[in-house]
């Protein structure tokens, strides 16, 4: 068994890889000696290992502290961050690269590389309920190759639920601008008695709608299921309904499934169940990125009553001050890391396009959609089309094209999508075309978009 995962994607939709098995070293999770970092509430414990990244290792109740659901069998499993960016193969001068795992391209994770070297762990703390790491990442598909980054993680425990903040920041040498990949945020690997995994993904979220059992077998269907999430959470449970559930409140997308045979299996032994909350992101050479993310341990009607009072964000409204907001784009690149005010986006191939990130949100509630924007493109019309729930690809009839004024002077535009006789049902994406064709020196600044910004508490009471 090696460590599995989905490739980044350039368009929508997510592609999972076959199973690689090549010759490579022994997994080297039995013959570790851990060196474990512990904190303990009255509801559970949790500890890091800080000679692997300090990747979270053991998660456990406070009542039976030999309840650990974290799986451990290589230093591609436990529960920590993992990134993805170009170049694909990512092979620096000097480099021993995976023939396995080079279709994956630059990936630094918290925990170590395919070959057992481990992350090192530059600084720590802890207090109280709180924990603290910094490590430098290795490279999974290298051998022995630290990242050009480092990556620090923020643990604290809040009840059954441990809260955690990641932070990746880059210097790497190589200032390319690689396409948006898809991140791990974060990768969850659980051990055999979790073998059921749970969600929801229907169109009523938040009002105790049915759920969904993911019936992925990565050793029969040769790759990670993908779904989204609409209430933004997923499930290992055992067959109990008792295990682990995870929570990201920007990611719609995850993917997940179990490898090997369920039910009998600890933190050393192959058989796992995967979770990981996805979304897209471009990671600039000199990019600071965060991220949150909620483990909540208990059972499935437990972790669903904690995701529903979580604070929900309704309404759309991206703005680009300081930051992407998860916007990503083909055939296209913009003026890099840091963002200052606005996206300047240079229109640079053949086909160019912006892509936000993936959401959910009703047709209905949305009656126009508002752009702060200046095009330079030399075309005075620009298309707005629309991806909802169970599309893979945005269908050429969901459209509205817009009058654009192609000065490079800043305007506000309305388009008002209730017009539109196709723009129903549930909304999960917007593509923006500035223009129909790639010309030369084009260009489209942005520096907000939106509908409406509302923020509730208590989600179950929104009416369908």
């Amino acid at each position: 068994m090696r460590r599995h995962f989905l490739q980044g994607l350039i368009l929508l939709s997510l592609v999972l890889p076959t199973t690689a098995m090549a010759a490579e070293p022994v997994p080297p999770g039995k013959s570790h000696i851990e060196h474990v970092l512990y904190i303990e509430n009255h509801d559970i414990r949790l500890g890091v290992d800080l000679d692997l990244g300090g990747a979270i290792t053991y998660l456990a109740p406070a009542t039976n502290h030999a309840l650990n659901v974290i799986n451990s069998f290589d230093w591609g499993r436990q529960v920590q961050f993992s990134f993805y960016s170009g170049p694909v193969p990512y092979q620096p001068a000097g480099a021993k690269l995976s023939e396995s795992w080079r279709f994956l391209g630059w990936n630094p994770i918290q925990s170590g590389d395919c070959y057992g070297h481990p992350s090192k762990v530059i600084k720590y703390s802890r207090k109280g309920n709180l924990l603290y790491v910094k490590c430098v990442p290795m490279q999974w598909p290298l051998d022995n190759v630290p990242a050009e980054s480092a990556g620090e993680v923020w643990l604290e425990l809040d009840g059954p639920v441990v809260k955690a903040r990641c932070r990746l920041t880059n210097h790497r040498a190589d200032f390319t601008q690689y396409p948006a990949r898809t991140q791990e945020l974060p990768a969850v690997y659980v051990n055999a008695p979790y073998h059921r995994l749970l969600t929801y993904r229907g169109d009523h979220p938040f009002t105790s709608d049915s759920m969904s059992q993911i019936n992925n077998r990565l050793d029969k269907d040769g790759h990670w299921d993908s779904w989204p999430a609409t209430e933004h959470w997923a499930a290992q449970l055992d067959d109990h309904n008792w295990g682990l559930g995870i929570w990201n409140p920007t990611a719609l997308q995850f993917s997940g499934g179990f490898s090997s045979e369920p039910g009998i299996g600890g933190p050393t032994d192959a058989p796992t169940g995967y979770i990981a909350p996805n979304q897209n992101e471009i990671l600039d050479h000199n990019i600071v990125f965060e991220y949150r993310y909620e483990l909540i341990l208990g059972t499935l009607s437990q972790i669903r009553a904690h995701v529903y009072q979580e604070p929900v964000e309704t309404g759309l409204h991206w703005d680009f001050k300081n930051s992407r907001d998860s916007w990503s784009y083909v055939d296209a690149a913009d003026t890099g890391w840091p963002i200052k005010d606005e996206l300047n986006i240079q229109l640079t191939g053949r086909q160019p396009h912006i892509l936000s990130p993936e959401f959910f949100h009703s047709a209905a509630q949305i009656k126009e959609l508002r752009l702060q924007a200046a095009f330079l493109t030399g075309n005075t019309n620009a298309t707005l089309f629309w991806r909802k729930l169970k599309q893979n690809e945005f269908p050429v009839n969901q459209f509205s094209q817009f009058h654009v004024i192609p000065d490079g002077k800043f305007r506000d535009y309305s388009i008002p999508l209730a017009a539109c006789p196709n723009f129903t049902g549930s909304i999960i994406q917007f593509r923006l075309d500035p223009q129909s064709k790639g010309i030369s020196n084009a260009e489209v600044k942005i520096k907000s978009i939106n509908s409406l910004r509302v923020k509730i508490k208590n989600p179950s009471s929104l009416p369908d």
